[in-house]
């Protein structure tokens, strides 16, 4: 890439986040204008498109299943009861709605992908809005903030963290152990917050009438098989890497919409057609261009050549760099959306680690799992980075996008510096405490050389 193309592709990818966080133009026109300029200009070419499915086609097979299973559960009416049962559960307080919201998304992104669990909680979120008279924005917005904060809860929680563990090999049971707890106070460390941010629903107080007796279900074969469904999906997502055949997330999110479409389609219920013309398909193309850009820009190798940047600057003082990766990735995923990011700078922290001699060179192979104990703590600090970075901004996760995405059906138009509102003071509580939290596990590890990652797990 010549220099001209690299003030390009920066000056495209600059021009586009200005165009979305000025809300001049559709964030989703603004990203594929950009890719536009750069297909024309010879910047992204036909490998580029290559490595960008090879990226991106996880994540997207992810946000694709989930939205297909969400869409197939909505037509139970079972989202009617349960919104019932948490508007009675509120007792027509806005401080407990908020406190229940927070426990009901947790535990649910501790088992499925956070963008799967703002899709699957929306409609009872819209509905609980809907009868205590609230504005249904910010609670939407705090769902996706939930979501993508609980999901380091586990390995599967969130594409960006799901990246990171593969990539050094952790398991689904060695992640709980070491990562889980940071990705819980990550959670509680939104709640000393919500007073502020959501003032006037914190404040709020209701009398909620009678509550109506709930309508019969009409097709209950239906709700079983669909029930069946999630469960089949929640179970792969737990064991599916341990089968024989292994099964990844992305794999487990496919197989569960093609059973899901089997399902209402053998029910009759509706045509498998309107399942998927109501597909999100806007918020697809947009995630796929924004990948698209993330490629050119790492094809700049500025990411890339910051790994021996780092080694002249910092040395082999690894937790020293943990933090500055912690505080960099955060701000680029809070603009460049997490999951490519991560991508990215996986290559530009492997460097680091070989260019300071911790590990071999033939580390930086994808198969390479024994990273030293040592440098777990610069692995987590990207984990709490890309994933909690995310929530300062509409495009840094799929959940945030979202969340967006249904506010805009629902006739509400949310700004980038609406998001952000809401999202910045959460984003920085939360890396604050994830820095504490790094140093912390370093203490635990000890600073001198450990053996391999394997050899400390019990």
């Amino acid at each position: 890439m010549t220099d001209l193309q690299i003030y390009l592709t920066i000056g495209v990818f600059a021009s586009v986040i200005l165009l979305i966080a000025l809300d001049v133009i559709d964030m989703t026109v603004a990203a594929l204008l950009g890719l536009s300029v750069l297909v024309l200009t010879g910047v992204f070419d036909r490998n580029d498109l290559m490595e960008t499915v090879r990226v991106a086609n996880g994540p997207i097979a992810l946000l694709f299943g989930g939205m297909v299973v969400a869409r197939v559960l909505a037509k139970t009416g079972l989202f009617e009861r349960l919104g019932a049962a948490f508007l009675r559960a509120t007792g027509g307080s806005g401080k407990r709605f908020l406190l229940l919201l927070l426990a009901l998304v947790a535990p649910i992104c501790a088992l499925l992908p956070n963008a799967t669990t703002v899709i699957l909680v929306a409609p009872i979120i819209l509905s609980v809005c809907r009868a205590l008279r609230i504005d249904f924005v910010g609670p939407l917005i705090l769902t996706a903030l939930i979501s993508n904060s609980a999901g380091m809860l586990t390995l599967v929680g969130d594409p960006a963290t799901f990246l990171v563990g593969s990539a050094i090999g952790l398991t689904f049971g060695e992640y709980l152990r070491i990562v889980s707890l940071g990705g819980l106070l990550a959670v509680l460390a939104i709640i000393p917050l919500l007073p502020w941010l959501m003032r006037d629903i914190w404040r709020l107080r209701l009398e909620l009438p009678d509550p109506e007796p709930p309508t019969p279900l009409e097709h209950p074969g239906f709700v079983i098989f669909a029930l069946g469904v999630l469960l089949v999906m929640v179970a792969l997502f737990l064991f599916g890497e341990s089968l024989p055949s292994s099964v990844p997330p992305p794999s487990v999110a496919i197989i569960a919409a093609s059973l899901a479409l089997l399902v209402i389609h053998g029910a009759r219920v509706e045509p498998v057609d309107n399942v998927l013309r109501d597909v999100d398909w806007k918020t697809l193309i947009f995630l796929a261009a924004i990948f698209s850009l993330v490629q050119a820009f790492t094809k700049t190798g500025l990411l890339q050549g910051m790994s021996l940047q780092l080694y002249t600057w910092f040395g082999a003082e690894i937790t020293l760099v943990a933090l500055v990766m912690l505080a960099g990735i955060g701000l680029l995923s809070s603009l460049l959306a997490n999951i490519p990011v991560v991508a990215a700078s996986l290559i530009m922290a492997k460097g680091y680690l070989v260019a300071a001699q911790v590990v071999p060179e033939f580390a930086l192979a994808p198969s390479f799992t024994d990273w030293p104990a040592a440098t777990l703590p610069l692995f987590i600090a990207m984990m709490f980075g890309a994933t909690l970075g995310g929530n300062a901004t509409l495009i840094g996760a799929s959940a945030n996008i979202i969340s967006v995405g249904i506010c805009n059906n629902q006739g509400a138009h949310v700004t980038f510096l609406r998001f952000a509102r809401y999202g910045v003071p959460i984003t920085l509580a939360q890396l604050a405490m994830g820095a504490l939290y790094v140093l912390a596990l370093t203490s635990i590890l000890g600073a001198e050389p450990l053996p391999p990652l394997t050899e400390i797990m019990p």
